[in-house]
Formats: C-alpha cells, sequence, structure tokens
C-alpha cells in the first residue's frame, strides 16, 4: 500500500509524463513548416502495424479444439476487414469487430450451435 506521499509522487509523474507526450509534437516541431519526412512516414505506417499487432494478440489464444474458441473471433475478423472496405474508417472497423465479438461472446451458445451443426452435417 502506497504512502499519500508516495501516491501524491506516482501522480505527479504520471501527469508530467501524459503532459509532455501531450506538448512534446509541439515544442519540437514547428507549426509553420512541414514535419520532418520521418514523422510523415510513421503517421503512414503506423496505422496498419498497429492493427496488424492487434490482430495477432487477439487471434494468440486461439485454439482449433472448440467451435466457441475460433468461430468468434474469426467472424469479428471478417467483420472488421469488411467494415473497413466499406467505410474506410479505422474506428467504426474496430469498435463495430469489437461490439460483434463481445455480443458472439456473451449472448450465444456456442455448444447448442455445435450441436446444431453436428445434426446439420452429419
Amino acid at each position: 500500500m502506497l504512502t499519500p506521499v508516495q501516491a501524491a509522487a506516482v501522480i505527479a509523474v504520471m501527469a508530467a509524463v501524459t503532459f509532455l507526450t501531450r506538448a512534446l509534437p509541439f515544442l519540437l516541431f514547428d507549426r509553420k513548416g512541414n514535419p520532418p519526412r520521418l514523422v510523415l512516414y510513421l503517421g503512414r505506417v503506423l496505422p496498419p502495424a498497429i492493427i496488424a499487432m492487434l490482430i495477432v494478440y487477439c487471434l494468440r489464444g486461439v485454439n482449433p479444439s472448440g467451435l466457441e474458441s475460433w468461430l468468434p473471433p474469426l467472424l469479428a475478423v471478417l467483420l472488421v476487414v469488411g467494415l473497413h472496405r466499406w467505410k474506410h474508417n479505422n474506428l467504426i472497423s474496430i469498435f463495430g469487430g469489437t461490439i460483434f465479438y463481445m455480443v458472439l461472446v456473451q449472448a450465444v451458445d456456442w455448444q447448442a450451435v455445435q450441436d446444431a451443426a453436428l445434426i446439420f452435417f452429419n
């Protein structure tokens, strides 16, 4: 448990780091000129790289043994890709896929779906 002085120090450090990460771009780059080529390059390549990392992170625990393990993430990824190709908007794609995935995980009885699939395909 932190003492009040330690808690205040932690809050002060977090506030300073947050402020610096917000203010640093304005301090480093003149607003009248163009940003450096490196910044433009990073602005172009980082969003797809971050999305790729999120996909790998989200799918790392997929196990093909049970339907409830691999089908919701696969359907959510397909929805994210479809939404992004349709709207070209990262926020709509990510929020839509996340909400769809949570509905699939929380509201769908995957054992009943698996039983119905076994009956249908046998």
